[in-house]
């Protein structure tokens, strides 16, 4: 089992998780999106190439599963790469793919044995052969856990998804199976990949942007933003507490207004 972390650590002389015992864990957010932004721009501030940006940025998710999981968190979702980035080079979109299938040769027996299960979203039917089956064998061999759950979005995209649920029930009203009347806004939400799990509360977005990136547009509509400069490789396990700490402190309304007002 993982080494409680933050335990060891939030009271140290150093006190680089202080804030810890801040968090109420009577009102954690049950799940968090967090947009891997930032590995370019590290390795270039240190004259090294962005391949070495995506390799610190693989350290930086193994650290943040872990603390997510300790904390109590139900779900974290990472969006690790969008239908997007297959403009970039070849090189490296193709380290990108290698991170993936090492990350899936090297972690999921941890991941197993700390009883998080792992998913996947986004058109994964579109990646190699060879990372089809990592995927497919991974999910199953972590299907049975009830800790964290962890998508990785990979080759994913907010418009993509919602297309792909609207053409499927688009097919059901065809067949017959759904009539146009029907069709609600938790119609739509059960053929989405996260059909099954809580909208994000919260989403996390280092490096300084302040956009989504066509990430889970549906899902996101009464998100909380939290955005720091940090670039990605640099994020720890204490921005991620101080991200919830500031997502507990806000009002949310949902369109509604607050109470007693």
């Amino acid at each position: 089992m993982w080494k409680k972390w933050l335990g060891r650590n939030k009271n140290s002389s150093e006190g680089k998780i202080s804030n810890y015992d801040l968090i109420d864990k009577n009102r954690l957010p049950k799940h968090i999106a967090v947009i891997m932004d930032g590995n370019g721009r590290w390795a270039q501030k240190r004259g090294l190439p962005r391949t070495f940006g995506h390799r610190a940025g693989a350290e930086t998710l193994r650290e943040i599963v872990k603390a997510s999981s300790e904390i109590g968190l139900q779900v974290l979702t990472a969006y690790a790469f969008s239908t997007e980035n297959w403009k970039r080079p070849a090189e490296e979109v193709n380290i990108l793919m290698t991170l993936l299938s090492e990350y899936l040769d090297n972690e999921i027996e941890e991941l197993h044995e700390n009883n998080v299960q792992i998913r996947f979203i986004g058109k994964v039917e579109e990646l190699t052969f060879n990372l089809q089956k990592k995927i497919e064998k991974a999910q199953t061999h972590t299907a049975d856990n009830n800790g964290l759950t962890l998508n990785l979005a990979v080759n994913y995209g907010g418009r993509a998804e919602i297309t792909r649920a609207v053409k499927k029930i688009a097919q059901k009203v065809h067949n017959g199976e759904l009539a146009f009347d029907e069709i609600k806004e938790s119609t739509i939400q059960a053929y989405l990949y996260t059909a099954d799990l809580p909208d994000p509360d919260l989403l996390i977005r280092p490096s300084g942007d302040c956009r989504i990136s066509n990430y889970l547009l549906w899902q996101l509509a009464y998100s909380e933003f939290w955005f720091t400069n940090t670039n990605w490789p640099d994020f720890k396990p204490e921005h991620l507490i101080q991200a919830i700490i500031d997502y507990q402190q806000r009002d949310r309304r949902f369109g509604g207004l607050t109470k007693n007002k």
